[in-house]
């Protein structure tokens, strides 16, 4: 495992919705419909933009109302970072597309 996976799998850092279009409708679209979403973690040079394959049945979008821009969602899925498998948990607040995340090494 080398600096950058040791880093974010330590504690809770920043995080934003990532992408070419960042907004809460392609969020919400990527999430329900594509199965693929894009998590950035923006206290790394240059900030990491993570493709990330939605786990539906860890992600929770209840607390989250993506029409009115208000609550929170959780997000989870896996990547590969660097010929690692991980899985990235991300919270994420609807009214600023930020929140806080972390990797989780996977065996």
């Amino acid at each position: 495992m080398d600096e950058l996976e040791d880093r974010l799998t330590q504690g809770d850092h920043p995080v934003t919705v990532g992408g070419p279009q960042p907004s809460r409708e392609e969020m919400k679209k990527r999430i329900e419909e594509i199965g693929y979403v894009f998590i950035k973690f923006t206290d790394t040079r240059g900030g990491t933009d993570l493709g990330v394959r939605v786990d539906k049945a860890s992600t929770d979008l209840r607390e989250g109302d993506f029409e009115h821009a208000t609550g929170r969602v959780h997000v989870e899925g896996t990547l590969t970072l660097n010929y690692v498998p991980v899985r990235c948990v991300a919270d994420i607040d609807l009214a600023t597309l930020n929140g806080t995340g972390h990797l989780v090494v996977l065996a």
